[in-house]
């Protein structure tokens, strides 16, 4: 987002508390990160603050008057929360409602960008009738040919407290739409990733198995025989969704962002991927045992983003995600 935001000219104020590296250990620290934005653009000003401070929240937004905000700050991590319910909850659910409140008092008219998850559907998607593929599962009826739709329900299902504290997010997010008439909308992506991705076994599926196959360590996958599919893309095309809905907002929608059927791919096949750019066999082990809440197969219906944006598309294939995320792990790793 920086980088892409900061090329169009914007001034871009980044806050961030490298809470990762709290959630999920050295693995997950971004001050590597930070620093490189700092040194790379000077239009980035970085602010040291974590977003379930709400007094801080609300100064910061009161001095720099954004003309846009997105919201991508999160735990992340389904598994990850039962562990820490309420670092879970008062970072996904009242932190949005910090920035959301923060946003309707002062800047109302600001574009707001929210970071959902498609863990919102809780594990509903696995009641669809599948096909077993020789590597991946695949939705056997034809209404589901493009994908999960934003009219896929999101109750009557386990989420994982994650998966419960983003959806009081994502519910937030669309109220302050419709009530107050701010321009919000929930993004409820798939596997968003890229070459700066810091993946960890708890998050970060793509990064983290190509890191492991670099690395030459052991991947453990859990359930579903390594067939279970999600769909991927790349941060760049994530940005220009944000730019355009920015350029032409509307009111509390909703959107299923991720690669769509075309980049997705499952544990598997993703393996063969990997293995063919490092030269590397994958090395793993079996869990029988799924995640609670996971997916089998889920990738987006890109159908309503492109109605609603037609310039907008997927620019980044499923090959060059990898290509790139390989070189930026080689890279990083040397």
């Amino acid at each position: 987002m920086v980088a892409h935001f900061a090329a169009l000219g914007w001034n871009v104020d980044g806050v961030d508390s490298n809470q990762r590296a709290v959630f999920f250990g050295p693995g997950g620290d971004t001050r590597w990160m930070q620093r490189q934005l700092t040194e790379r653009f000077p239009a980035f000003r970085h602010h040291e603050l974590d977003v379930r401070d709400r007094t801080g929240v609300d100064a910061l937004v009161a001095e720099r008057r954004p003309d846009a905000i997105v919201h991508t700050a999160a735990q992340p991590s389904h598994d990850r929360a039962a562990a820490i319910p309420f670092d879970d909850f008062d970072t996904n659910a009242v932190g949005t409602l910090n920035l959301l409140e923060a946003a309707r008092r002062h800047v109302p008219e600001a574009p707001f960008v929210h970071f959902s998850t498609n863990k919102v559907y809780g594990d509903a998607p696995n009641e669809l009738r599948l096909t077993e593929l020789e590597t991946r599962w695949d939705y056997a009826d034809a209404e589901y040919a493009h994908g999960i739709a934003e009219t896929f329900r999101i109750d009557q299902s386990t989420h994982s407290l994650f998966g419960a504290s983003k959806v009081s997010a994502d519910v937030l997010v669309q109220e302050y739409g419709r009530y107050f008439g701010m321009k919000t909308c929930a993004l409820r992506g798939g596997c968003l990733t890229g070459p700066s991705h810091a993946g960890v076994e708890l998050h970060g599926f793509l990064s983290y198995l190509v890191k492991v196959n670099v690395e030459e360590r052991v991947y453990r996958v859990y359930g579903y025989k390594g067939k279970q599919v999600r769909d991927n893309i790349h941060a760049r095309d994530v940005a220009k969704f944000a730019e355009a809905f920015i350029a032409a907002p509307r009111v509390g929608e909703v959107y299923n962002l991720g690669g769509g059927k075309g980049n997705a791919c499952s544990i598997l096949e993703a393996f063969e991927m990997v293995s063919a750019r490092t030269g590397k066999p994958m090395q793993f082990e079996y869990d029988p045992t799924n995640r609670i809440g996971d997916h089998i197969c889920y990738y987006s219906d890109l159908r309503k983003m492109m109605a609603h944006y037609p310039t907008w598309s997927i620019t980044a294939p499923l090959a060059t995600i990898f290509d790139e995320i390989v070189e930026a792990w080689q890279q990083r790793l040397a």
